[in-house]
């Protein structure tokens, strides 16, 4: 039974770390960030993959520093590392102390949309596909060497959650189908076009959350109403009032007749209302949110 250290830190690696303990594989070590304070309670917690790491009792390490647990992980001597989602920039020496390296998943066709946010970007720019790359890596963000990648379809109806739980659930498996021929050698990664390089951004609540109809289409209002779902959500200034737009729909036919859900977006377009949060802080649908501000 292979030892492997597992790095990660968001919730899109948790399927990995759980699929990863579940198979063949012997996780001996979950590297993943201090605990947080969270909530308006101001309570301590910890990243839900050191949760999962005690329940198994696996050996957690939380470093402020990854250089603090470079000598550990010489001690553990696992001969590979895995990385999905774990938040910073690992360095050189950490990589170097696994003999065959870090095994990083990433959810985009690299070299497109290296960088935080590829999910949220793809549905922001209406893609037709996405997919899994699995990777040796790099110091430099998402430049390592590929390994192997997995084209997925996108509708253009699919939500930030929705495309999480099965980019997540996927790359989970793929990781574990993979990891053998990656240690064998007979998988052998080939570098990345830098050439074709894009890049996507962190995303900022303060302006990313935010639905500008005079300056948005209704198609851009839609896709970052999806994008956006669950965080950092999108907010709109409806009827003189900040709501939380969960879902919308594009009017493609819409004859300008006054009906109060929808919105007149840039260059004509129509975006109607289907479902929100109220200042209230209550979910819901956007019929019923009008019918109490008649009444």
């Amino acid at each position: 039974m292979t030892n492997v250290v597992f790095f990660g830190t968001e919730e899109f690696s948790v399927p990995t770390l759980e699929t990863l303990i579940a198979s063949d594989y012997n996780v001996v070590a979950v590297v993943t960030k201090p605990d947080s304070v969270r909530g308006r309670g101001h309570t301590i917690d910890s990243p839900t993959v050191a949760k999962i790491a005690n329940q198994h009792a696996i050996k957690v390490l939380q470093p402020e520093k990854l250089s603090d647990i470079h000598d550990e992980l010489i001690r553990i001597g696992a001969p590979i590392g895995v990385l999905v989602s774990y938040g910073k920039i690992i360095p050189q020496s950490i990589i170097d102390s696994f003999p065959k390296g870090i095994v990083n998943l990433h959810p985009s066709l690299l070299p497109y949309y290296r960088g935080p946010s590829p999910i949220e970007t793809a549905i922001l720019h209406g893609d037709a596909k996405t997919g899994l790359t699995i990777m040796s890596l790099v110091r430099k963000m998402d430049a390592g060497p590929i390994y192997y990648q997995e084209t997925v379809s996108l509708s253009g109806a699919e939500t930030k959650p929705e495309l999480y739980e099965v980019l997540s659930h996927r790359g989970a498996a793929l990781i574990v189908e993979k990891l053998s021929d990656i240690l064998s050698g007979s998988l052998v990664a080939k570098p990345q076009d830098d050439t074709l390089a894009t890049y996507c951004s962190l995303i900022d609540r303060r302006t990313d959350g935010v639905i500008d109809p005079a300056t948005m289409t209704a198609d851009e209002c839609e896709r970052r109403v999806r994008a956006y779902l669950g965080w950092p959500k999108t907010r709109l200034d409806y009827l003189d009032h900040e709501v939380i737009v969960v879902k919308a729909r594009v009017l493609k036919d819409y004859q300008g007749d006054s009906w109060p859900d929808v919105i007149k977006c840039q260059h004509d377009t129509y975006l109607q209302i289907v479902e929100l949060v109220a200042p209230s802080g209550k979910k819901m649908k956007t019929a019923e949110y009008l019918r109490g501000i008649k009444s």
